[in-house]
């Protein structure tokens, strides 16, 4: 049965920025509740008073409290080298049944150079590669014969090395997203291995996003 304590807390869930908010007590409850009166009545169906939404929103416990979690804090704080990695671009192109073959070609022409920044994820109909842009000639040799659906340059990659067993800690990928959405920095591409988590924005706005990932130590 639905209530307004059930209702407040779908309603922040879905909100990463009024959880944010409200963790950081710099929301008003009072001007939040008549905000949240007329959704929370066509929730229910039957018209709500904004002192009980009021009082929902005191007793509201996030499911994961942040900022208290020890083990979370100890992860940010053990967080190990960023790097950063710039003049980079991303190539999208359609699965195939080529695709491997012509990748297997660009992967010859730069093993022998371990500076060139790559990347390569494959999904059920598009496969991307993230490539230092001086590759560009060579990728477009490589691939001539694939489908390309997407491409944009001017991109730059941050790498966090994460300490061991951070797979094993609820909310870690949650806390770097909401942080870096926060300061409204758009994501243009995610790359993680087990210990190794890579942003790519473009280039603009690198050295912000820098920023918001250094003070995650703090």
């Amino acid at each position: 049965m639905k209530t307004i304590a059930s209702c407040v807390q779908d309603i922040i869930i879905s909100s990463p920025f009024l959880e944010e908010g409200l963790s950081r007590q710099i929301i008003n409850f009072s001007a939040l509740a008549k905000d949240l009166k007329q959704p929370i009545s066509e929730m229910l169906r039957k018209p709500v008073k904004e002192g009980a939404i009021m009082m929902a929103l005191r007793r509201y416990q996030p499911p994961l409290n942040v900022d208290n979690s020890k083990r979370l804090k100890q992860t940010f704080k053990a967080l190990g080298d960023i790097t950063v990695r710039s003049n980079l671009s991303d190539f999208t192109f359609q699965n195939s049944n080529t695709l491997i073959k012509s990748h297997s070609q660009i992967l010859e022409t730069i093993s022998a150079n371990p500076q060139i920044f790559y990347a390569f994820t494959r999904g059920m109909l598009e496969s991307n590669i993230i490539i230092s842009t001086s590759q560009k000639e060579s990728m477009l040799k490589a691939f001539k014969q694939e489908t390309q659906i997407g491409f944009q340059e001017k991109l730059s990659a941050i790498s966090i090395y994460l300490p061991d067993g951070n797979s094993k800690i609820a909310g870690l990928y949650y806390q770097i997203f909401k942080r870096l959405a926060w300061e409204n920095i758009t994501l243009y591409e995610v790359v993680s291995t087990t210990n190794e988590f890579t942003i790519v924005v473009e280039d603009h706005l690198v050295d912000k996003a820098f920023s918001v990932i250094k003070r995650l130590k703090d």
